[in-house]
């Protein structure tokens, strides 16, 4: 009698405790990250609105495009990780075949053909959703099979990732061709890759960037040699990231103050309000302005990890693990490409860069992400 009182204390107090956690329970969203993202697009709304020219257009359509979004993560956090790992397969292909449609009838922008148009809906870029669907269906080969990967697995893998990693190079794009590949790659490292064959495969890259170089387009072949050598052209090739490291380093500790950067707003710097947005943040709110944002930073990898260290599964731990490393790597090039030490290779800061495209498939990742860990089922201990 008195163990059946007791089971029925406990059950009584679980659900007590469920109830106070149902609102963010039912919705699928973890507050703490969702607070981190709300507070680093808020802050990256008020950089933008310098970088643009004090442009009240440019700031009101980047929070409708947060908007959607938002909207897009709330809807895809809904799905459970099960369910969206028997459409990933589906997605993977719709992925590839608009890939293929691009090729074929794609828009022209910049010099390069990466968009397709819905006339009066949409202009978007296929390879951006890549980065979310060929990792998961990377994870999704992955799941059910005996861990570490063999050779047969892996060679399965580098088919799933070469093809949409081609087309999309071929467009041309090597900066997100090269971030597709990376988000992959971290699924596999993920599933308990041996560093033997880890350095085995760093072995294969190095003697493949020959064959890489040469099949490069020009204007690729000049970004790497801008980077080892800016000087050489200060008013052609090396403008972009002299005026960058110009910017930031005059920024000093605490800034020139908002909307008062020389740099950005007498615009010698180029792409201000993209991809060199955060020179902007360092010309204008100095070291310490850059130093809030790379914390906010620091902490959305560091619950996103946690969140998906509580994965259940096999697939939610590799889908959710290198959502978290692919959002890292966008920080860490864009920093290290505005600040000398990476090649330029077109990457936005996230969440603070202007576009519609990059922001919906980041928040679609942490949806998943939430998707993974609101979904668990209580265990039995």
């Amino acid at each position: 009698m008195k163990g059946l009182e007791w089971r029925r204390i406990i059950t009584r107090s679980s659900y007590d405790m469920g109830r106070k956690r149902s609102i963010w329970t039912r919705l699928h969203l973890d507050p703490w990250l969702l607070l981190l993202l709300l507070s680093l697009m808020g802050a990256g709304l008020v950089v933008l609105y310098s970088a643009s020219g004090m442009s009240a257009s440019v700031v009101m359509g980047q929070v409708a495009r947060f908007g959607v979004a938002l909207t897009s993560m709330f809807v895809i956090a809904q799905f459970s990780p099960s369910t969206l790992c028997r459409w990933t397969p589906l997605g993977y292909l719709a992925g590839v075949v608009m890939l293929v449609a691009v090729e074929v009838m794609g828009d022209m922008g910049m010099g390069a053909q990466r968009w397709l148009e819905i006339p009066g809906l949409i202009r978007f870029q296929p390879s951006e959703l890549m980065k979310l669907a060929v990792p998961m269906m990377v994870a999704v080969y992955l799941h059910k099979r005996v861990l570490p990967p063999t050779t047969r697995d892996l060679l399965v893998c580098g088919l799933i990732i070469g093809v949409p990693v081609m087309l999309i190079m071929r467009q041309p794009d090597l900066g997100t061709s090269l971030l597709v590949a990376c988000s992959a790659l971290f699924v596999i490292f993920l599933a308990g890759l041996s560093w033997r064959v880890i350095g085995l495969l760093a072995v294969l890259v190095a003697s493949a960037l020959p064959v890489l170089w040469f099949n490069m387009h020009e204007y690729q072949r000049q970004r790497v040699l801008t980077f080892l050598n800016p000087e050489s052209d200060p008013l052609g090739a090396g403008w972009n990231i002299i005026q960058a490291k110009t910017a930031i380093g005059s920024g000093g500790i605490f800034g020139k103050g908002w909307g008062l950067g020389t740099q950005s707003q007498l615009e010698f710097l180029p792409e201000r309000h993209t991809d060199f947005i955060g020179a902007v943040l360092g010309e204008e709110w100095g070291l310490l302005g850059m130093l809030v944002f790379l914390t906010l930073y620091v902490l959305i990898v560091g619950r996103g990890l946690f969140l998906a260290n509580t994965a259940q599964d096999t697939y939610g731990r590799l889908v959710g693990g290198s959502i978290v490393l692919t959002f890292f790597l966008y920080v860490f090039v864009n920093i290290g490409m505005i600040s000398g030490i990476l090649p330029i290779v077109g990457v936005p800061l996230p969440l603070v860069s202007f576009g519609g495209t990059s922001a919906v498939t980041l928040l679609l990742g942490f949806g998943i992400l939430m998707s993974v860990h609101s979904h668990r089922r209580l265990l039995p201990r």
